[in-house]
């Protein structure tokens, strides 16, 4: 009896010791699983590749880590995606790592809403310097852009030939025009043509015109605002600035560009330039009669200094995680180069790294090439600010205001008066 007692008492002890260890087991497994919410679809080009590289991480960290990935596609207006990181900040469910876009890094590193990553990033120095740029505040990388973006000028070969320009005397990225002399090359199509050289999206009253138009204020040697971020007077109404402004304001009081372009103009022979990014690359496959080519930016004359617009999507991790390790090497592991090569791929964007370009440059197109070529040398991050929106929008309204000459014929005036707006806007 006794020793059936015992081999009772040796079967329970078993049953328990062995339940105990599968609950380890598991809240181990559970304890290195992370969760990563992204903006778009899981049916995308992107979506998939995020996909495939959330099963690379999970196979190759077997028995180490895991992810699971939650697609939450933005809406037209942008919510959707917004809509659930707003939901969960509320109610402290965010997950561990979440994409979030360029000019938001400053706001949600001083809310706290994200975590400092350098420390967990292995490959800093191969990222482009934009990109370090973009998720840099106060000294410390928040976020990792695994995709960059770009604008450049894209013009119809045959109509610049019909106008009588050598095409082998266009600029390139490494012997850029200046406004001076893009000026005189929108004179030439303008005067051949009778309609304006170039549409630059002015009626796009959006981000695209902080976006766009920026990089003229700084090829100049200007800025937004000091470099702690503090004040906009003595810089957003500078002489560098009065310079930048007055050369957009050119534009549109020589006709060179239009402030009411015709939909899809450029691409329909109605102007022989536009400004345009990666997109419009995908756009002209509907337009295969157009033959095209990319220029880089046209630079200040004073200081000849190429300047471009950059930024995009990036990956971060939320304080609130418990398992910053485990999403620290996600992070890691989904901004190497075989990861950011396979979502510049599909998605048909610009590279994030050094290594990334030198993976795509033979499989991507040559106007794709020169915008990689430009990004690579000259990409600069907007503002890294935590009140970016509303510094954002007085940019854009300046931009606006320089366009309608008549109305605001001092540019010096101008950017006084949105100066003040701007230091409301930081204060």
């Amino acid at each position: 009896m006794k020793k059936v007692m015992l081999l009772i008492i040796l079967i329970m002890m078993a049953i328990v010791f062995t339940a105990c260890g599968g609950e380890n087991e598991s809240s181990s497994a559970s304890e290195n699983e992370v969760s990563i919410w992204v903006h778009t679809s899981d049916e995308t080009p992107e979506g998939e590749a995020m996909q495939s590289t959330i099963d690379r991480f999970n196979e190759e960290n077997e028995g180490t880590y895991s992810a699971k990935i939650e697609f939450i596609p933005r809406s037209g207006a942008g919510g959707g995606y917004e809509d659930k990181i707003n939901a969960a900040l509320t109610t402290d469910t965010l997950p561990d790592v979440i994409t979030l876009d360029g000019p938001n890094t400053a706001a949600y590193a001083e809310a706290g809403m994200i975590a400092p990553i350098g420390d967990y990033i292995t490959n800093k120095d191969d990222l482009l310097p934009s990109i370090i740029q973009q998720g840099t505040y106060d000294d410390q990388l928040y976020a990792v852009g695994y995709s960059e973006s770009g604008v450049g000028i894209f013009y119809n070969k045959q109509m610049l030939e019909d106008a009588g320009i050598d095409l082998s005397t266009l600029p390139t990225v490494d012997q850029p025009w200046d406004w001076n002399q893009f000026m005189e090359l929108s004179e030439t199509l303008v005067n051949t043509y009778d309609t304006a050289a170039i549409d630059m999206a002015f009626d796009d009253k959006s981000e695209w015109l902080m976006y766009a138009f920026s990089p003229f204020l700084w090829s100049q040697g200007g800025n937004l605002v000091s470099e702690d971020g503090s004040t906009a007077e003595g810089h957003f109404n500078d002489e560098n600035s009065v310079k930048a402004f007055s050369f957009i304001q050119e534009m549109v009081k020589e006709g060179y560009t239009t402030i009411t372009p015709v939909e899809k103009g450029f691409h329909t022979g109605e102007y022989p330039m536009k400004f345009g990014g990666s997109w419009t690359i995908a756009e002209m496959e509907d337009y295969p009669d157009v033959e095209y080519g990319v220029m880089p930016y046209p630079t200040s004359p004073d200081t000849n200094e190429l300047v471009s617009p950059s930024g995009s999507w990036q990956y971060a991790m939320a304080s609130s995680s418990e398992k910053q390790e485990a999403a620290g090497a996600l992070i890691d592991f989904m901004t190497s180069t075989e990861s950011l090569t396979e979502v510049t791929l599909a998605n048909s964007v610009l590279p994030a790294a050094h290594s990334v370009v030198e993976e795509v440059q033979d499989k991507v197109s040559p106007q794709m090439n020169v915008l990689i070529q430009q990004n690579q040398k000259s990409a600069h991050a907007r503002p890294v600010l935590p009140n970016y929106p509303q510094v954002s929008r007085v940019f854009q309204q300046a931009v606006s205001d320089a366009a309608y000459y008549e109305e605001n014929s001092d540019v010096q005036e101008l950017l006084d008066d949105k100066t003040g707006q701007m230091e409301k806007a930081l204060k």
